[in-house]
Formats: structure tokens, C-alpha cells, sequence
């Protein structure tokens, strides 16, 4: 049994579509703050396809805080892996807050540390960033970059890494720590996307301006081969399926760490422009000056993953495009006033009591 925190968000929800079409059984935990009930819903409908028909989905409504709730499902569940998603993500909103993204992305995870220790779970892969290195000293960046983070994000993010190695040499812990750069696309079979109350990422804000909403370009002057910020974009559904090759690998192997991205980079020009492509359609822009602490060029080194967990990127950008624009379509059609609706077991002691 695999245990996703975040289950019901964005990269979680595809990871455990992956682990499904794998074979595993899963028990996604999510408080469905940012998370919605109808990906639950969609995954469970998918578990019971014909061609993935006896793997076991299981939704616990429950946050990492809470210590008793996560007790309380390590003992009903034999869990033989954690993959661990739940977190708050939004850079802005660490910087103005950032009270909320340790408490939840930190001391969250430190109670979910606590609970595989007492509850003899060896295994945990964990979802940092490229975040934690900050502004890059060298492109591609891989592993043995500084890590030096430039937001409260970035700074959990890294606080959790310490952790996990931390628990790792005391408690006998095996970990992968995957750092993500910057994901897009969605489920090839629609069963899920972005969905997010505060947009933020690249594609689908591009995807959503039409004639009373232009797409917001920021920064013209960097220095790029167009001006804009380049960044390496990575399909989510590939993204997923490293988690699933990550925990196969953590069965008879060390901990590691490893980039996920493509190698490659593309502006924020070039994404805009493979979009108006793809989907055949001018899309209204307004241009902006640049936005303070975003680095020209993000791009990662992926030998590592290639050589450790033999993965790589495999999915074209149209394809990612297309796949969003889907989902898009899609999203208009989800009854979205009710996604907070709290279904599922709830494993909280006040529920219990």
C-alpha cells in the first residue's frame, strides 16, 4: 500500500493515477484545502477500469498536523511507502506569510516523519524544488548545486531535506528526494489537471486568457535569447511516473537525490507562442516590467535520473499543451462551488469522538 499526502492535488493526484496503472493499492491523505473531492472521485472511477480493476483507492480526509489522524491510519493501513506531496507552494504568499508555510510544509512533515518512525514505515519520497538552489551559479544545474533559497518556500523546502536525511541516519530511513522544476500538462486520459483557486504557472494562465482576460507577460530585458525568463518544462504525467520508478528503486537500493526536469529550456515567448500553435488561436497579451526575484534561466541537469532511476522526460510540449487545454475544457464542466466538500474516512480524534 502506497500512502500520497496531497493525493488530491495537482502533481499528486497524476502520481497516483501512475501508481494505479501499476498495480499498486493507495490511500491518498489530503485536507482539501487546495486539493478537490471530484479528483478523488475521478481517480476512484478510473481504479475501476477493467485494466486497472483490483487495485484499492482509498481517500482519508485529514491534515498533517494532525498527529492522531496520521497514527490512527498508519495503523490501518500497512503502509509500505510514503510519497509525500502536501504542501503549501505559493512564493508570494511564503514571503507575506510565511508562518503558514512552516508550520504546514515543516512541522507537518516532521509529524509525518515522527509517525512513519513509530510506526516502522522505512520508505519516503519526498517532492522538493528547484527552489531550494535559488539563483543559479551554473546552468544546467544538478545535484551538487549550492542550495541557497531566495523565499520562504524555497527555505521549507530545504528544511525538509535536512529532516528527511536527518531521520534517515537515525531511524534507518531510505529516501528519494525528487527537486522539480517547472511542471505542466495534464492526465493523457482527462482524469486530472491544474486546478488552482490562485493560478500562478505559466500554461494554464495562458490557456485562460481570452477576450476579458489578457495573459500577463513580465520582463522583456533578461538575458536570454529572446529576453524572457526561460525555464524547463516538465509533463506531469512524466513527472509521476518517476515516483512510482522511485519507490521500485527504494526497495533494493540507497537513498538519493535527483532533479526531474527535461535538460532543455524554453521562454516564456517560446511557451506562448507553441500555444497559439498548438491551439490555432491568437491569445491577447499585455506586457509588463520584470517581477523582483525571478532568475533569467532555470534549467536542470538530468543525467542523474537517467543513470539512478533510468527516467526521462519522453512527453513533446504540444502534447502537454494539448493535454492542459483538455483539462481546461474539462474544469468548465466540474462543479467547482462544492470541490471543498469533505468526503472519505476522517481519521481526526474529534470525528472519532
Amino acid at each position: 500500500m502506497i500512502l500520497i499526502t496531497g493525493g488530491a492535488g495537482y502533481i499528486g493526484s497524476h502520481s497516483a493515477i501512475d501508481f494505479i496503472k501499476q498495480g499498486y493499492d493507495v490511500v491518498i491523505l489530503d485536507n482539501l484545502s487546495t486539493g478537490h473531492n471530484e479528483i478523488i472521485e475521478r481517480i476512484r472511477n478510473f481504479s475501476l477500469k477493467e485494466e486497472v480493476k483490483g487495485t484499492l483507492v482509498d481517500f482519508i480526509n485529514a491534515d498533517i498536523k494532525d498527529t492522531y489522524a496520521l497514527n490512527v491510519l498508519f495503523n490501518t493501513y500497512k503502509i509500505d511507502c510514503v510519497v509525500h506531496f502536501a504542501a503549501n507552494s505559493l512564493v508570494n504568499e511564503s514571503v507575506a506569510n510565511p508562518r503558514k508555510y512552516y508550520d504546514n510544509n515543516v512541522a507537518g512533515s516532521i509529524n509525518l516523519l515522527n509517525a512513519m518512525v513509530e510506526n516502522n514505515v522505512k520508505k519516503i519520497v519526498f517532492s522538493s524544488t528547484c527552489a531550494t538552489y535559488g539563483e543559479p551559479e551554473y546552468i544546467p544545474i544538478d545535484e551538487k548545486h549550492p542550495q541557497k533559497p531566495v523565499n520562504p518556500y524555497g527555505n521549507t523546502k530545504l528544511a525538509i531535506e535536512f529532516a528527511i536525511k536527518d531521520y534517515a541516519k537515525a531511524y534507518g530511513l531510505k529516501y528519494t528526494i525528487f527537486r522539480y522544476f517547472n511542471v505542466i500538462g495534464a492526465d493523457f486520459d482527462g482524469i486530472s489537471g491544474e486546478w488552482h483557486n490562485i493560478e500562478t504557472h505559466l500554461v494554464p494562465n495562458i490557456l485562460k486568457a481570452n477576450e476579458n482576460k489578457v495573459f500577463k507577460l513580465f520582463g522583456e530585458n533578461y538575458e536570454t535569447k529572446d529576453g524572457t525568463c526561460v525555464r524547463d518544462y516538465i509533463d506531469v504525467c512524466d513527472l509521476a511516473r518517476a515516483h512510482t520508478l522511485a519507490f521500485e528503486y527504494l526497495k533494493e537500493n540507497i537513498s538519493t537525490i535527483i532533479n526531474l526536469g527535461t535538460g532543455d529550456g524554453q521562454s516564456v515567448k517560446e511557451i506562448f507562442e507553441a500555444v497559439e500553435k498548438t491551439l490555432n488561436r491568437k491569445i491577447p497579451i499585455k506586457k509588463y516590467g520584470r517581477r523582483e526575484g525571478d532568475p533569467a534561466k532555470l534549467i536542470a541537469n538530468t543525467a542523474l535520473a537517467k543513470d539512478i532511476i533510468d527516467w526521462e522526460a519522453k512527453t513533446p510540449l504540444d502534447i502537454s499543451i494539448k493535454n492542459a487545454n483538455e483539462w481546461e475544457k474539462t474544469l468548465k464542466s466540474l462543479n467547482a462551488p462544492n470541490s471543498k466538500q469533505k468526503t472519505g474516512e476522517n481519521f481526526s480524534k474529534e470525528a472519532i469522538l
